[in-house]
């Protein structure tokens, strides 16, 4: 079972479960997908299929590095920009249509969240790029 609290504000539950100690090992991992896909909240790992080739390594979000800003109504939790670069095209000249967070620690193969890009991306030279900056808005609702 997960992390459980009382309805103590989205900015304390984002800082208990990205920021602060629970787990001491709380890591995350970010992914590309290249299915024409867009995610929901009963989205499952299954439902993407994560890019492949062309340099491509997901990457680690790591506790302590996500900015809260409270000010905003809702609050947005922002983690710095993360930029992959290709060598070259993925495995089946694919294109990528956004990026989900997986669960990285004890309970690896839990989704998080996922989001399209704006505009799909397709590397194909050495040196292509693409950043993503993970950001949600943290809701204020009634817990259930």
């Amino acid at each position: 079972m997960g992390l459980v609290l009382s309805d103590v504000g989205a900015d304390q539950i984002l800082n208990a479960y990205f920021n602060d100690s629970w787990p001491v090992s709380k890591n995350l991992k970010i992914r590309l997908f290249t299915n024409d896909y867009t995610p929901v909240d009963t989205s499952i790992l299954s439902n993407f299929t994560e890019a492949a080739g062309g340099g491509y390594a997901a990457k680690n979000l790591t506790n302590g590095s996500w900015t809260v800003f409270a000010a905003n109504d809702p609050s947005d939790a922002v983690y710095p920009k993360q930029t992959w670069t290709f060598t070259g095209p993925l495995t089946g000249s694919a294109t990528i249509y956004g990026y989900y967070i997986e669960d990285n620690a004890g309970n690896s193969g839990v989704y998080i969240w996922g989001e399209r890009l704006g505009a799909s991306f397709k590397p194909a030279n050495n040196t292509d790029q693409l950043g993503v900056i993970p950001k949600f808005e943290l809701s204020k609702g009634v817990p259930t």
